[in-house]
């Protein structure tokens, strides 16, 4: 998971007092604006549940108004703060932490909790309506869907649901799977322009398959999944290989249709937008995929060249990170002048890797991409999954998610709500219910920004990390499938 804070924002709450809003981005998209407090009250809810000595620290009290460089010191140890917690599984996996993030987007949208139609689609358009809270968080959906679809809850937690946009020239981006800290009704009503809620498989190894091959719905949603990819190009075959999927699409012969199709190349892999690399040479433009335990780069050297491939294991990167960047016309470090057509005045974003080319070498390399974040989320999800089978632990289930409890959720005007979390499809979601203790009584008056809350969707509908005109490092992500190779293996 990804975390920043690049920005501030002055609020003004209904007393006409101003205060500063912290702009939390994940992954890539801004999701709420909280405050210094509401940060400090998650802070001590979590010493409480993990202990002090598990936690990072947290920036110290100020008892007189900050300076502009205060200010921006506070903003960018909070940022730490956040990176610290996203690097500990259990901290950003409890249930406190993604109520807390959950709580802070309706918060942040203003948007009450009520029914409404939410529409979900599979990737060859059919439309699947479901009835939702808009404050239901993503697995409570995905749950839905998969129960109207009537696929067996052994494999809900195979699927996930993805933001996809459609672009101009016809072609799908993936913009990123949707996870269980926010709600997908919020997430998708804040984003500018077609957008639809989809579901994909959310696994890497193919071997997966065999087994949700044996059930006809599972069958059936891998099928159309793979239809889809090959028709954008996604997965490669021959003319022949074509036309003999064609005559199997068109006797409906799904699963030897799919036999077939995962043999191919890139089958299972998914296929980002056309971006920039410092490898094989700087400069050099490249076709990344991800799958099958991967990172693909498809770089074409000259015009009329065939395409060249790499391949790179995720068992053979040591670590990788996020970096955020402005040009302002000096040139990023893998770009070369004439191959560079980006806007230097928007902040780029880079994924680098470190990566074991031999025995006793290890090499850097760069990839210049607006989608360098789901590039990184890719590669974690491949290492957990890869973990996961190493261990022999068993895939996520619904019945898993039958948890109690609950925690009090700051406000920006100070008072609490008691929230507790009930993460069955069959209940409402996340409920809420006044602080005693508080006096909260009746809903507080919606805050306005002073720049006016207009600009709330501007920053939703946001793909790339702001940042000043300095390079940002994300934490370097250490890789806990990284393999030693010898001579032998290459």
């Amino acid at each position: 998971m990804h975390f920043s804070i690049p920005d501030t924002e002055e609020f003004t709450d209904d007393g006409n007092s101003t205060y500063m809003g912290y702009n939390i981005h994940v992954n890539g998209v801004f999701h709420c604006s909280v405050r210094y407090r509401q940060l400090h009250n998650l802070h001590e809810q979590l010493k409480k549940e993990f202990g002090v000595n598990n936690l990072p620290t947290f920036p110290p009290k100020k008892l007189l108004p900050l300076s502009s460089s205060q200010l921006e010191e506070r903003r960018a140890l909070l940022e730490k703060y956040i990176q610290a917690i996203g690097q500990d599984p259990r901290l950003v996996n409890s249930d406190l932490f993604n109520g807390f993030l959950l709580s802070a987007q309706q918060e942040t949208s203003c948007e009450k909790s009520q029914e409404v139609n939410l529409d979900v689609y599979l990737m060859n358009g059919y439309r699947i309506l479901l009835k939702v809270l808009t404050t239901e968080r993503s697995d409570q959906v995905l749950e839905k869907v998969c129960q109207q679809i009537n696929l067996p809850s052994e494999y809900v937690y195979y699927f996930s649901l993805f933001l996809i946009k459609r672009e101009d020239d016809g072609d799908v981006t993936v913009l990123r799977k949707l996870q269980d800290f926010e709600s997908p009704y919020i997430s998708q009503k804040s984003i500018q322009g077609v957008h639809r809620l989809v579901l994909r498989k959310s696994y890497w190894d193919p071997s997966y398959d065999i087994e949700l091959m044996s059930d006809k719905v599972a069958l059936n949603l891998l099928y159309v999944q793979t239809v889809a990819d090959v028709e954008k190009g996604w997965i490669l075959s021959s003319k022949e290989t074509q036309k003999h999927l064609a005559s199997l699409q068109a006797r409906g012969a799904k699963k030897e249709y799919l036999e077939l199709a995962r043999t191919l190349k890139y089958y299972g892999f998914l296929q980002f937008r056309p971006c920039i690399c410092d490898y094989p040479k700087p400069g050099s433009r490249v076709l990344v995929s991800a799958g099958n335990r991967e990172l693909n780069l498809r770089v074409r050297l000259s015009d009329g060249q065939d395409m060249r491939e790499g391949s790179f294991k995720v068992t053979r990167m040591r670590c990788w990170r996020i970096t955020t960047l402005h040009n302002h016309g000096e040139g990023s470090s893998i770009h070369s002048n004439s191959s560079s057509t980006s806007d230097n005045s928007q902040p780029q974003l880079e994924l680098s890797f470190e990566y074991l080319m031999s025995k006793d070498k290890l090499q850097w390399i760069t990839i210049a991409s607006e989608q360098a974040i789901l590039m990184s989320v890719c590669l974690q999800a491949m290492v957990d999954e890869l973990l996961l089978k190493k261990t022999g632990m068993k895939r996520r289930q619904p019945s898993d998610n039958s948890r109690k409890g609950s925690w009090s959720y700051m406000k920006r005007d100070g008072s609490s709500q008691l929230i507790s979390i009930s993460q069955s499809t069959s209940t409402d979601g996340i409920a809420t219910k006044p602080s005693a203790e508080n006096g909260d009584t009746k809903p507080p008056a919606k805050l306005e920004s002073t720049s006016s809350m207009k600009r709330l969707s501007e920053k939703l509908a946001s793909v790339s990390l702001k940042s000043s005109i300095r390079l940002l490092p994300h934490p370097l992500v250490e890789n806990d499938a990284f393999e030693g190779i010898g001579d032998d293996d290459l």
